[in-house]
């Protein structure tokens, strides 16, 4: 395939533009960034210490909750301290290794944390549609094996992501991303050649775990509901509902949040840069922001907990 003269062959650095359109204003815009990462980091190392430190909180669903808000820590510290670097130091360039490592890791978290809400649902459904054998079925062996699957599934699935573009894209027509992270799409938009493969491979991994998981999570949940609307009593339909409560809240907004954020770098044109740009970011810090809040409030034996050790 011919290659125009304005091409570079394999940048060694990338530019990181941030929010295009909106540069004069970036540092504004890193306060509340800088404040929902805080928040985050906090919530779920709080959340991570009453768990660790409670026996009580010992069971399937909580050491999910734990993974949960370990995969959250991990996912905003790898996109946030460079996305502030460049809203406030202006720090835009970075390597182009370094910039597939992130890639890698961002894609990576978001597996684990879709498949470790897939967990969680078949725990409530197993807890729910199947209480007396919950205990004899979410052994530690398992809860340890489904986390093992969940993290080697995602890396696994995404590592082809890098292989595909350090092999087979050489040439690049630029090497600025209109982007405050190194997200897939947006590396592969650089190169100047055939790049269907990269295109296909990546729908491919987002529909194989979102669309599954997202398919999966649903199912469960709908045979929840009917065995739940088939207990006698009021009360205990409104206890057994309470306790999904948080999970569909945070799975509502995890999977709404990707899917426009997926759709609208693919297909959405017409929607100016900066609103897909500013999306995406907030996709990516908004559900470690909201994980520790929403379980905190709606789950009970860690509002307990929480209220135990701050009036100590």
């Amino acid at each position: 395939m011919p290659v125009s003269n304005f091409t570079v062959f394999m940048p060694s650095v990338l530019t990181l533009v941030g929010v295009p359109g909106l540069e004069s204003v970036q540092c504004w815009i890193g306060i509340p960034f800088c404040a929902m990462y805080l928040i985050a980091m906090v919530g779920n190392s709080f959340l991570l210490f009453i768990i660790k430190s409670e026996r009580s909180l010992h069971e399937p669903m909580y050491i999910f909750l734990a993974m949960l808000g370990a995969t959250d820590i991990a996912l905003g510290s790898s996109i946030m301290p460079k996305i502030l670097g460049i809203f406030w130091f202006h720090m835009s360039e970075i390597y182009f290794d370094t910039c597939l490592l992130q890639m890698w890791l961002i894609h990576t978290f978001q597996g684990i944390e879709s498949g470790i809400l897939v967990a969680m649902a078949l725990d409530r459904y197993v807890a729910i549609c199947y209480p007396l054998r919950h205990a004899t079925i979410f052994t530690c062996q398992l809860v340890s094996q489904i986390g093992a699957v969940v993290i080697l599934r995602a890396a696994i699935l995404v590592a082809p992501c890098l292989v595909l573009i350090k092999c087979r894209l050489q040439f690049y027509h630029t090497t600025v991303i209109s982007h405050s992270y190194c997200e897939h799409m947006a590396i592969v938009k650089l190169a100047a050649g055939n790049v269907q493969v990269n295109k296909i491979y990546g729908l491919f991994v987002a529909f194989s775990v979102a669309g599954f998981d997202l398919i999966f999570i649903t199912l469960s949940y709908i045979q929840i509901f009917i065995t739940v609307f088939h207990l006698p009593q009021k009360e205990a339909r409104f206890k057994a509902f309470n306790t999904c409560i948080a999970h569909i809240c945070v799975f509502l907004q995890f999977y709404l949040l990707a899917f426009f954020s997926f759709f609208t770098h693919r297909f959405g044109s017409h929607i100016p840069p900066y609103i897909h740009i500013l999306f995406s970011s907030i996709y990516l810090l908004f559900p470690p922001f909201l994980n520790p809040l929403v379980y905190g409030i709606k789950t009970k034996q860690i509002r307990v907990h929480v209220i135990k050790m701050l009036c100590l």
